[in-house]
């Protein structure tokens, strides 16, 4: 599995969504910037709970939401991505570092 796969995949499940699988960056953007726009006029306390649920950092995006930005739904998407790039790099290293533990070392 590709990581845009993979990272469409997992957006997926924590947003509920059903973006298809082979999008491209610009792509993926676009659509869950649209999906973010929509959350913000019409259920803000979903969009809330997924972003405390993804674990998006709070300080970065209220420093980005006080630009001047023709959407917010845009720049609410890029840290979602970010943040979940950052989950599968982490799960990835922390898979090839637990491979590595010596045998005898191992439960």
């Amino acid at each position: 599995m590709t990581e845009e796969t993979l990272l469409i995949e997992t957006i997926n499940k924590e947003l509920a969504l059903g973006l298809p699988a082979k999008l491209s960056y610009a792509q993926l953007k676009e659509q869950l910037a649209a999906y973010i726009n929509q959350l913000i006029t019409d259920d803000f306390e979903k969009l809330v709970f997924y972003l405390y649920r993804i674990d998006v950092n709070e300080q970065k995006m209220k420093a980005l939401l006080q630009k001047p930005h023709p959407s917010s739904g845009e720049l609410i998407a890029q840290l979602i991505i970010e943040r979940q790039m950052e989950k599968l790099k982490t799960k990835a290293e922390n898979r090839s570092s637990a491979n590595k533990i010596d045998e005898d070392e191992k439960w």
